[in-house]
């Protein structure tokens, strides 16, 4: 079991830190433009609704990702301190209650959205001519469906820690500082002598 929840953190992962690279792409299109703009005198008018619709595809994207990585907000101030089995019965509830219906309606109203924007071949109005519409609504489904198979895996997780009273693994990642440690190392090299 433990291998196709992995399986399942890959799939996030890898989707999601593929769609970040949208965010380099996005700011050499925003240094473009700004030189295009003011240096050239020649903006390009579509230029900002693709701006619009990578930064759009990337936030959507993650999602997933995030949820692989239980890097989504909660109330922590009260959440870190419950039992593992407490913490796994608050998932699970919310998952089932709030979370599956939530996403479930995400993704067939997304997919509704992106098939009627692709049967009339939309197209942005922000401006004449503007870039076609219907490739960055095909994400929202996609995103959704992402992020609902990764919900079915954090559901196996609670269940799993229902029945065994610890959170079971998850695949390493790019860790955030801790800033205690990065304190510690700090007074450490203030204490060597010079």
């Amino acid at each position: 079991m433990q291998n196709l929840l992995f399986f399942v953190d890959r799939i996030s992962t890898w989707v999601g830190q593929a769609f970040a690279w949208l965010i380099v792409v996005l700011t050499f299109l925003i240094s473009w433009e700004v030189f295009a703009r003011y240096a050239l005198n020649a903006p390009n008018p579509w230029a900002f609704d693709l701006m619009i619709m990578m930064y759009g595809a990337s936030f959507m994207m993650a999602g997933a990702y995030t949820l692989a990585k239980n890097g989504h907000v909660r109330g922590d101030v009260l959440y870190s301190f419950f039992p593992p089995r407490l913490q796994a019965g608050l998932d699970l509830l919310l998952y089932i209650v709030f979370f599956i219906p939530g996403v479930v309606a995400l993704v067939w109203a997304g997919y509704t959205y992106a098939a009627e924007s692709f049967a009339i071949r939309e197209h942005s109005t922000l401006t004449a001519n503007g870039p076609p519409l219907y490739p960055f609504k095909m994400v929202i489904p996609f995103a959704g469906a992402l992020l609902l198979l990764q919900g079915f895996a954090e559901i196996v997780r609670c269940v799993i820690c229902l029945r065994q009273g610890d959170w079971p693994p998850r695949e390493r990642d790019v860790e955030e500082v801790d800033v205690d440690k990065l304190k510690a190392s700090v007074h450490l090299e203030e204490g060597k002598a010079p």
